[in-house]
């Protein structure tokens, strides 16, 4: 989700429950002990171990033994676990007000610790580039990809033992010294203008182990001289938290990855294929289900079998009771979709054991994936997971299910189907209504931990009409995926009846599971690609199969976020109708007796927000193309325009529910409760907002690329000028008046004109253009400034003949005014 935002990052939250040891660290300036700026330590420093680590050590077993004497922190690692590939993820667990919340990744790395002379170092591993050992090349693989030393720790003592030699180091400067890879991200630094660590105001907090990760909590301080909060502090604290989990011992087969099925992947570039030029191959991050040995006949069969080990989540003892069982049932929903994939009983959700049941059990633990329920007012969740960076395997999964997390479902659910559903006509809902828009969430969560991204291309696959149907949506729900931010069924009218009001586990959900997860035995995973392709071409042309990747910045119309149906001219028409039905209604609907207009303020917001999303779905038909993933040899095209009568509908859709003062908004009976001034400004401000969408650079470059490819058949960018101009400008033939808003309007239209002629297309940051897609454009060089430059003088023009032509006195002020501003735009020196 995209508030439930949308992209689908690691997290891992603040532990509300455990059972094993922890280590508290004192809350002050760690004593001074080696650090990597000092030499290596000499053979003669090494100390007996009753030495090191002494009788008062607080000791914690697992993947490690972790000591703690004192101020200080040992871990103690058997010699059998050197050279072995573990995964550090960096999180901030904890964060100062303005920087956002906790739980975000922020780097994962690949380590190794090795032993060298008396010196453990801890090297970073890359699998980025690869070639199999058996190839020439590869010793050219490895002579480019050197390890980094990460830090150097010198041995502090050796345990023997009839098993293992346990070398032990001294880990609290790597914690609590600015070690940059596991403390707070560059790009913050620099955006905070941080310049050091306060060693006084930076400690361990914990450190625990567990039988194959060790968990560690360290608080950093940092000068910085534009904090975002608290800034008489001049610093910034914060929570980090490292997660070191031991790699498998056997990697999981690869599954490879294709576009056309939507799927969270990984690449190598793979130096030892036959190829002739660099090769990155990508495979999905997956969990590995596998056939009991003594099943696969049952499963060659085609009988449902139990996989050798089922995907688990644990629902926080910290959930209240209530919502649990709505949570576990969104988990436990996802079962039907494993059973296409040939399992029975795959993903299974329990209660978190109690200190009874079980002491030693915590969320923490690698082993076990937890719904974790934060007492948070941040109104979001999100569905993280860690995977093997060697192949894909989905190692863990903490959701972080945010308390407030209600109220954005109560907003959508009410804003979306208050118009005809009684149950949404409140501010505060049901537990049982409460609970299924849990529930919808929980799947959805779960959804990103199996592997799927947001699938924004599925809700297109229906009719509009459709949605109005009760049998079809009881059928399908309100789109074929889940993981598409088709919310709430916002199209259906009140005589329609009783339809389904949200999306459930959908046709393709079960189609990218099945394509995902059905194990195909007995071969190779490069042997496993022409049935994997197979698949998919039984399901292609089918739009309830077809995947659409998510956006940042529309350029395919048909894969929009929070969209229903395959017209978005008719879904929004029928979508603000229903509005329009709840504003005379929010008085009602919001009141409680002897209580403020709180609750009415945010639900009109609601009204208006939901509005303008309806106004985004139509922009994007405007010099829209739609994407529909094809591999070669498939028929048809990748990339194709969006239709001419699409484009000029949404035009006039535009002019008509925006442009044209949306009245039905301005409320009176509300506004005079809930402030003292803003409804002109609210309305400018939505017009404007729509307005510059419309005259972006990028939909200028594709309504002219529509135009040279498709000829008349093409809606270019001269005819779109042209109609936005009439529509804006429509009193003008005829000297009507011009009321404010209308004024407010056409003077932004006039300065946005402006902005085009002066200003050149930004470029956007680095960070950004993997996610985000832009059509580029040499402004300067196109022809969108003499195309602008023209309607600037045609506007003059006609403004200057209905100045002379309007009894009203403000409208002619205004056309004035118009003909001054456009003069100075095309004279700029006078």
């Amino acid at each position: 989700m995209r508030t439930i935002k949308m992209v689908a990052t690691l997290a891992l939250a603040v532990s509300l429950t455990t059972g094993c040891s922890v280590f508290q660290g004192k809350k002050k300036a760690p004593a001074k002990t080696a650090s990597a700026s000092k030499k290596p330590g000499k053979k003669g420093d090494i100390k007996p171990y009753s030495k090191v680590i002494t009788k008062e050590a607080k000791s914690d077993e697992g993947l490690f033994t972790v000591h703690q004497v004192d101020d200080n922190y040992f871990y103690e690692i058997p010699d059998s676990l050197f050279n072995r590939e573990m995964l550090m993820v960096t999180r901030i667990a904890k964060t100062a007000s303005g920087i956002g919340f906790g739980g975000g990744k922020q780097n994962t790395q690949t380590l190794r610790w090795q032993r060298k002379n008396d010196d453990v170092l801890l090297r970073v591993v890359s699998h980025q580039i690869v070639a199999a050992d058996s190839l020439p090349v590869s010793i050219a693989v490895e002579n480019s990809n050197f390890e980094p030393i990460l830090y150097s720790f010198p041995i502090k003592a050796v345990k023997k033992d009839s098993v293992n030699n346990n070398v032990v180091i001294d880990v609290t400067d790597f914690f609590t010294k600015d070690v940059k890879a596991i403390g707070f991200p560059q790009r913050a630094r620099r955006n905070y203008k941080i310049t050091r660590l306060d060693d006084s105001r930076s400690y361990i907090d914990t450190l625990r182990s567990y039988p194959r990760n060790i968990e560690s909590r360290h608080v950093k301080t940092y000068f910085a001289s534009e904090p975002p909060s608290n800034s008489s502090v001049q610093s910034i604290s914060i929570e980090m938290s490292n997660s070191m989990i031991l790699l498998p011992d056997e990697p999981m087969k690869r599954r490879y990855f294709d576009q056309r099925v939507g799927w969270f992947a990984r690449g190598q570039q793979d130096y030892g294929l036959d190829e002739q030029k660099t090769k990155t191959v990508r495979y999905l991050d997956r969990w590995r289900l596998e056939v009991k040995d003594e099943d696969r006949e049952k499963f060659m069969r085609g009988e449902l079998v139990e996989p050798k080990k089922q995907i688990v989540y644990y629902i926080d003892p910290a959930t209240p009771v209530k919502w649990r069982k709505y949570i576990k049932q969104g988990i436990e929903d996802w079962q039907v979709a494993f059973e296409a994939a040939g399992f029975k009983n795959a993903i299974i959700a329990k209660d978190a054991p109690t200190k009874e049941e079980d002491p030693d059990w915590s969320p923490e633990d690698v082993r076990y994936s937890t719904v974790r329920y934060l007492a948070s007012p941040i109104p979001n969740a999100n569905g993280p997971h860690v995977s093997d960076p060697r192949t894909g395997e989905i190692l863990e999964s903490d959701i972080n299910w945010y308390h407030n997390v209600m109220t954005l479902l109560r907003n959508w659910f009410f804003v979306q189907t208050a118009a005809i559903n009684p149950d949404a006509q409140k501010t505060k809902f049901d537990d049982e209504v409460m609970g299924r828009l849990i529930r919808f969430v929980s799947a959805h969560e779960v959804g990103h931990t199996l592997g799927l991204p947001h699938n924004m291309g599925s809700s297109v696959a229906y009719k509009v009409e459709d949605l109005r149907d009760p049998e079809f949506t009881k059928k399908y729900g309100t789109a074929p995926s889940i993981m598409d931010y088709a919310r709430f069924n916002y199209v259906a009218q009140p005589e329609d009846g009783d339809v389904a009001l949200m999306p459930n586990i959908g046709p393709y959900d079960k189609y990218a599971i099945m394509w995902g997860y059905k194990p195909i035995l007995n071969k190779t995973a490069e042997e496993e690609k022409e049935i994997l392709d197979e698949w998919i071409l039984e399901k292609a042309g089918d739009p309830m199969y077809r995947f659409g990747r998510q956006q940042f910045g529309v350029v395919d119309y048909s894969s929009q976020t929070e969209d229903l149906g395959d017209d978005s001219m008719l879904a929004s028409e029928y979508g603000i109708k229903n509005l329009k039905r709840i504003v005379p209604k929010l008085n009602e609907w919001t009141g409680k007796e002897g209580e403020n207009y709180d609750d009415l303020e945010e639900m009109y917001g609601q009204v208006v927000g939901q509005f303008n999303r309806y106004m985004g779905h139509v922009t994007g038909n405007i010099g829209g193309v739609k994407e529909t993933y094809k591999a070669y040899g498939q028929e048809g095209a990748v990339y194709e325009h969006a239709s001419r009568d699409k484009q000029e509908r949404a035009m006039e859709f535009l002019h008509t529910q925006l442009f044209e003062t949306p009245e039905w908004l301005i409320d009176q009976e509300i506004f005079n409760k809930i402030e003292s001034d803003g409804g002109i400004e609210r309305i400018r401000s939505m017009q404007v907002r729509t307005l510059n969408n419309l005259l972006d650079f990028g939909r200028m470059a594709r309504l002219m690329e529509n135009e040279e490819v498709n000829g008349r058949e093409g809606y270019g960018l001269l005819e779109m000028m042209t109609d936005l101009r009439k529509g804006l400008f429509e009193e003008l033939p005829r000297g009507r008046s011009i009321d404010r808003y209308r004024r407010n309007l056409q003077r932004a239209y006039v300065e946005r004109l402006e902005y085009i002629m002066n200003n050149e297309q930004r470029s956007l940051p680095a960070a950004f253009r993997r996610f985000a897609g832009q059509s580029s454009v040499d402004v300067a060089q196109s022809d969108i400034r003499p195309i602008v430059r023209a309607e600037l003088q045609t506007l003059q023009r006609d403004a200057r003949r209905a100045a002379g032509r309007t009894s009203d006195r403000l409208s002619r002020i205004h056309l004035q005014d118009l003909v001054q501003r456009i003069d100075m735009i095309l004279n700029p020196n006078g």
